[in-house]
């Protein structure tokens, strides 16, 4: 009997998933993300593919902490005005098209190397939500620019990202291999993603905005922006530390959990507005990350990819086999559950094997919705706001001709 013949229960619920994804409505009835891949947790819970401490313990507490602390810190600056004023008083310096589509990228890819990507989902949707509502530029080509470039930006760096994080600590001096080997391959797709989208999009962005009146006349919350900036400012400052400490050899980690909370703190313990910071954050994002952990498990307690690898007699640590099966289970499984689970593989292999599963991993995010969790978050922090992000027919489009290119320029240079 085939490995593929009568495929467990959790495989045909991941093929529903990813066909809800996809079209997300019945009828008139509009499916959010969050719902569906609650559905699909529930659905492995009740039927026993997963026992209930098994979930429990599929949930990575890090990870679901360190989007609240952030999400906290998004929403202070959304929520005092600061951001919108800061954008503003930006476009007011910038009114080509072309210009603000290069900061675009330029900011979000680079401080995703250093925040996270996921954290610069957070923060930089409700900037662009502004830009579209104060300045009319076209919302899709802004929101895939953004998707692009800070999973792009975060191959970079051994903490751009949660898998790259898993990779680094595998290896010995991550910050200057990552840096060495990828940087510059990073800068080139970068550089490709500018020109890509404008080909793509130039009818859309091809628009005239100086004319456009950007009121400036905003009333800033300034306490809140005061605690808002502080807890950014301590959240780089322990990041900092975090790269101090893991290059110097002492004994001192920090968790990321731990230093979005602590840099939420100043939010929690003096603004007046907590709670209502904490009502208006993305609880959505937070109730899709959960059951996505427990969906995730239940696969793969499943056996199948398992059964189906081996069936397929692959040499797992040939580079080649690295990058497509990244690629691939990246859409099905997520990325940073493929990575723990490739890592122990490579384990007498070279730098350049662990180099080339981050870069794949990675870059898997923008093949489709589901490779990376910040596009999830761009699109729950969107339609949260009212709006409608890009879906995963607009996305695939878009993004696997630009993944495609962007592999190849990375394998280049790793191979």
């Amino acid at each position: 009997m085939s490995v593929f013949d009568h495929p467990p229960l959790p495989i045909i619920v991941l093929f529903f998933v990813f066909l809800g994804i996809s079209f997300r409505k019945i009828g008139s009835l509009h499916l959010p993300i969050w719902f569906i891949m609650t559905l699909a947790a529930l659905l492995v819970l009740i039927t026993g593919q997963i026992g209930l401490m098994q979930a429990i313990r599929a949930v990575n507490l890090d990870v679901i902490f360190y989007l609240l602390g952030v999400f906290i810190i998004g929403q202070a600056l959304e929520e005092s005005n600061y951001l919108e004023q800061k954008m503003l008083k930006l476009m007011q310096r910038f009114t080509n098209v072309k210009w603000i589509l290069a900061l675009l990228i330029v900011f979000s890819s680079f401080t995703s190397m250093l925040l996270m990507n996921d954290t610069i989902a957070i923060i930089a949707t409700p900037a662009i939500l502004l830009l579209h509502q104060r300045i009319k530029l076209p919302l899709i080509p802004l929101l895939l620019t953004l998707a692009f470039s800070i999973t792009i930006g975060s191959i970079a760096s051994p903490i751009g990202n949660p898998q790259n994080l898993l990779i680094a600590m595998e290896m010995t001096n991550p910050f200057m291999l990552f840096f060495q080997h990828l940087f510059i391959p990073t800068l080139i797709c970068l550089l490709i993603l500018y020109f890509y989208m404008w080909f793509c999009f130039r009818d859309m962005l091809n628009i005239e905005i100086r004319h456009v009146s950007l009121n400036t006349d905003i009333v800033v919350d300034r306490h809140l922006a005061f605690l808002a900036k502080l807890s950014l400012g301590i959240m780089l400052l322990l990041i900092l530390s975090e790269i101090t400490f893991s290059l110097s050899g002492y004994p001192i980690h920090l968790s990321f959990s731990m230093i979005a909370l602590l840099a939420a703190s100043p939010l929690i313990l003096f603004s007046h507005k907590r709670f209502s910071l904490m009502r208006k954050i993305d609880w959505h994002t937070i109730v899709f990350f959960i059951a996505l952990f427990v969906f995730m498990e239940a696969v793969w307690l499943s056996g199948y990819f398992q059964n189906v690898i081996q069936a397929s007699h692959l040499q797992i640590t040939a580079k080649s086999t690295i990058i497509w099966v990244s690629l691939l289970l990246s859409q099905l499984i997520s990325n940073v559950p493929l990575v723990a689970l490739y890592l122990p593989l490579l384990a007498k292999t070279s730098a350049q094997h662990y180099l080339l599963l981050a870069m794949a991993s990675t870059i898997a995010g923008n093949m489709l919705i589901l490779g990376a969790a910040s596009n999830i978050i761009i699109i729950q922090n969107t339609e949260k706001r009212g709006k409608h992000a890009f879906n995963f027919w607009q996305f695939m489009c878009f993004g696997i001709p630009l993944t495609v290119i962007n592999v190849i320029v990375y394998y280049l240079f790793l191979y």
